[in-house]
């Protein structure tokens, strides 16, 4: 096999000498590393191909000291070890997928830089859906301090392809070539090499370390380059977070083995997760007793599981003045009264966990103080706001931070420009973040869809949903929305970000959206927040998408459309052989005089059934699927074609 690989590697034009060669468990991804000879330099470089198809070609792993040394520019390669395979399952404590199978094989190389004396070792691991690296550097004396200044490694495409670029974690996505890539952009990059092979570089297991951007290499318009969000030091050795890059044959799959992100963290930390919950979440934003009330009154009929009070419930969140450890509504926010002790034992009563935002303002400067009193004061978790990223110290002070909370059973939720690279495996209690652009920015459902495969390829992203704000109707659908609860993954999922059930004549501010009672809201009852089984029935990005997720042996599908009218093909084959199942369709019905023009179909299907879907602009469809017992199958015999 080893011969045969090599034999392929170079007819697609190899990197001189073989050194190594790796490829993915099911033969699908080739890797081949070797130092190469260019002029007075030596550097190792890497190809990837997948299913026969070069993808990446003379790749670079490359740092600058801090005192503007190159490190790993002048290497002699010591070893090269024998090639490992590791196959295991692990289970989650929530995820999309309630086993995850951690399969690859890896390589180890030992060089050492003749120009600093450095030390790099570098472990890759080819797993079935992509490629990963770490690379450790080692001092020349073993306590001397290793200080980088940047990160020069590069990921050197096999021509001009399309990618999907934001610039910041909460920026929209633009569709460009990598050479036209201007300044840095976020990870994941998506990119279509062509309609059988997508990739997305991405990171995974960053902990302790400044974040990996990407940017367009100036001298070669088809690479990027990583580069980081600040210097990054150590003593003795630095490693790096995995460096990945991922592939399918569609951007399906690429969602769909993103747990490979997950795989690259370190196992669970927290010996007792009991405590951890997924579930719904309604934002009180009245910042009142009366309509905290409501709302935990609303999330105990509906089946959500928390509250959550947002900016203002302690002061003014901008101020370093404000004070965490009281309740001191900010009076821009809310007039009040507000007896947060009360609504918590209200809550708890109901079995509502109540869920507080704490702006970095705070949580700098009061962090080990607030943290034991939330406990004392019997609060589920904490959404940290604003949290500054990028350098090594706010990287390694909000995992810290993380850290902290669940040492005293608090669950977090990160919002603003933090995005994830697995750390949620190794603390669990880390429930979801933003690095989205979310409802309340009101993307296009272009971009929505466009999420899906490029931010969601990281990990959970809390997006905000919305339903009854006028911008659902302006911009997208309420179909729309009920399928986003499906496709759009987040264990802790707001469902009503701008919404309050509390009566207008209550809080006298007739201006807010209002939850109205419909008869489609029963999906955001039904619908769950984690899953047991993920898959990406259809996709294309910034289009369509149709995702279905199981949880127990009922599924639930989502389908998300852009801005042309569309009508797709969805087979069921994922459903059960042999099992009868009761389709409750919510479907856009612009002809219904109802607030949000919903329709609820019902029909019974099967495996074999294929549904053909009509989808309006901008709209979408939800499905929610339960086995039936025999005598309903009697009644009403499965239909191959359920009705529109």
């Amino acid at each position: 096999m080893l011969c045969l690989l090599l034999l392929a590697w170079c007819d697609l034009g190899c990197l001189p000498g073989h050194a190594a060669s790796l490829q993915s468990p099911n033969g699908q991804i080739q890797l081949e590393f070797d130092v190469e000879q260019q002029g007075d330099k030596s550097q190792l470089k890497y190809n990837i191909a997948f299913a026969g198809q070069p993808v990446l070609q003379g790749a670079e792993i490359a740092f600058r000291g801090e005192d503007g040394s190159a490190i790993g520019q002048h290497v002699q390669l010591q070893n090269v070890s024998e090639v490992k395979s590791h196959d295991s399952t692990w289970n989650p404590v929530y995820g999309e997928r309630s086993t995850v199978r951690d399969h690859y094989n890896s390589i180890r190389t030992q060089l050492t830089d003749k120009a600093t004396g450095h030390v790099m070792r570098i472990e890759f691991r080819c797993y079935d859906a992509g490629v990963a690296y770490q690379a450790t550097l080692q001092a020349p004396a073993a306590d001397e301090p290793i200080r980088i200044s940047a990160e020069a490694s590069k990921f050197r495409f096999t021509g001009d392809h399309i990618a999907w670029c934001a610039t910041r974690a909460q920026d929209s996505y633009r569709q460009r070539r990598l050479s036209q890539i201007s300044g840095r952009v976020e990870r994941p990059l998506t990119i279509e090499l062509n309609d059988s092979c997508y990739a997305a570089i991405a990171e995974a297991g960053l902990v302790d370390y400044a974040t990996m951007q990407l940017r367009r290499d100036q001298q070669d318009p088809h690479c990027v380059v990583s580069q980081l969000g600040g210097g990054v030091q150590s003593h003795g050795k630095l490693q790096t977070p995995w460096r990945v890059v991922m592939l399918g044959a569609s951007v399906g799959e690429l969602l769909e083995n993103n747990d490979l992100i997950l795989n690259l963290n370190a196992p669970c930390a927290i010996e007792d997760t009991s405590w951890i919950k997924p579930g719904k979440v309604i934002r009180e934003i009245t910042l009142t007793t009366a309509g905290a009330k409501a709302c935990i009154d609303f999330a105990h009929e509906h089946n959500f599981q928390f509250v959550e009070f947002d900016a203002g419930w302690y002061g003014h969140e901008y101020s370093d003045d404000s004070d965490a450890t009281t309740v001191s509504l900010d009076e821009k926010r809310s007039s009040g009264p507000l007896d947060l002790h009360w609504v918590i034992d209200y809550a708890k009563q109901r079995d509502i966990g109540i869920i507080v935002y704490v702006n970095r303002r705070a949580l700098e400067r009061q962090l080990d103080e607030i943290l034991p009193l939330y406990k004392k004061w019997g609060i589920a978790g904490v959404k940290y706001g604003f949290v500054q990223t990028e350098s090594q110290r706010w990287t390694r002070w909000l995992h810290e931070a993380v850290k902290k909370a669940a040492a005293h059973q608090l669950m977090v939720d990160v919002h603003d420009e933090y995005r994830p690279t697995g750390f949620s495996r190794t603390y669990p209690n880390l429930m979801t973040q933003e690095g989205v652009r979310g409802d309340e920015a009101t993307p296009s459902s272009s971009q929505a869809i466009t999420t899906l495969f490029t931010r969601n390829l990281a990990g959970a992203a809390d997006h905000t949903i919305c339903y009854f704000d006028s911008r659902v109707t302006a911009k997208w659908s309420h179909g729309h929305q009920l399928a986003k609860a499906v496709c759009t993954y987040s264990p802790w999922q707001f469902m009503y970000w701008y919404d309050t059930p509390l009566a207008a004549e209550a809080d006298g501010m007739p201006s807010r959206s209002r939850i109205v009672d419909s008869p489609e809201l029963e999906f955001f009852a039904q619908v769950p927040t984690v899953w047991d089984e993920t898959r990406v029935i259809r996709g294309e990005i910034g289009k369509y998408a149709v995702i279905a997720r199981r949880s127990g042996q009922d599924w639930f599908v989502g389908a998300m459309n852009s801005g042309t009218e569309r009508e797709l093909e969805v087979p069921l084959d994922f459903l059960t052989d042999s099992t009868s199942y009761k389709a409750r369709v919510y479907s856009d019905d612009p002809k219904l005089d109802t607030p949000t023009r919903v329709r609820i179909d019902e029909q019974l299907v099967d495996s074999d059934a294929e549904l053909t879907i009509d989808l309006q602009p901008n709209g979408g469809q939800a499905m929610w699927l339960r086995p039936v017992d025999s005598s309903d199958v009697a009644a009403h015999p499965p239909s191959a074609q359920p009705s529109r």
